[in-house]
């Protein structure tokens, strides 16, 4: 997807006679068009494939649907496809500021026999705030950061540059990603608490600290087709380090190795016109 904001009004001016007469001293008018109202829905469907839960070593298929909005009048920002749901309150050319969210799988025993004994983690959302920032056209600096609601009660952040280039109808991006977790997060989904070691019998008790919990990149190809519809395609790669990494979890089931791919297809339509 892609994010730019740019609008253009055309103006009319009618001169009068050139003539002295009566009607040479009538005064002129300027007419405006009016700007444009109402608002643009984009509505997505995604298809992921995706590690089953964080640190696993096996993928999983999972499909969703989404929306953003923007006034009538302006261009689709640039998103890359791991963004957060976002809403701006500052929204310049150059810097975004506003509210965010994601949504978080769970950790569950359908995902690997090999989970005997470990507690179910339900699925999360996490609401927070985000900060985005071109400091010239072709590279964006994005920062997120959130709390996690219901799987989870920590905090999370994820931190990225992404290298944007337009080539007509296609739009191409790539970038690094850094993530973070504080103890509450790693050891929601990377801990192992005595009771769970002597239940599942192939971990030890383990409790992870906060900080960096993956380090990776993230690339994406997006193809306007109209006004109206336009694809996403997207490849992702992190690499679990620190704690997470060190976790029996991910060293006796799983994997540090986490991949993604993924397919978007949008449809705009405008609303309140």
């Amino acid at each position: 997807m892609r994010l730019s904001k740019s609008s253009a009004i055309a103006t009319l001016f009618l001169a009068g006679s050139a003539s002295v007469s009566v009607q040479a001293a009538e005064p002129t008018f300027t007419l405006l068009p009016s700007a444009p109202s109402g608002w643009i829905v984009t509505l997505k469907a995604n298809l992921q494939l995706q590690p089953s839960y964080p640190g696993a070593d096996d993928l999983s298929f999972v499909g969703y649907p989404s929306l953003s909005f923007r006034r009538a009048g302006t261009v689709e920002r640039f998103s890359a496809p791991d963004d957060g749901l976002s809403f701006s309150f500052i929204d310049d050319s150059a810097l975004r500021f506003g509210v965010v969210g994601r949504f978080q799988g769970g950790r569950y025993l359908e995902d690997d026999r090999r989970l005997f004994g470990l507690n179910k983690i339900n699925w999360a959302v996490e609401p927070g705030l985000f900060v985005e920032y071109w400091p010239v056209e072709f590279l964006r600096a994005r920062a997120e950061v959130r709390h996690g609601i219901n799987g989870h009660d920590g905090f999370v952040a994820d931190l990225g540059l992404d290298l944007v280039q337009a080539f007509g109808a296609f739009t191409v991006s790539a970038g690094p990603r850094l993530s973070l977790g504080d103890g509450e997060f790693t050891r929601t989904y990377f801990g192992v608490t005595p009771v769970e070691a002597a239940l599942n019998g192939q971990v030890e008790a383990y409790r992870p600290s906060g900080g960096i919990t993956s380090v990776g990149a993230t690339a994406s190809a997006s193809y306007i087709w109209s006004e109206q519809w336009s694809t996403t395609a997207f490849v992702s790669y992190k690499r679990l380090v620190g704690d997470a990494a060190d976790s029996p979890i991910v060293q006796e089931f799983g994997s540090e190795n986490q991949v993604g791919l993924g397919l978007t297809v949008s449809y705009s339509f405008g609303v309140g016109r």
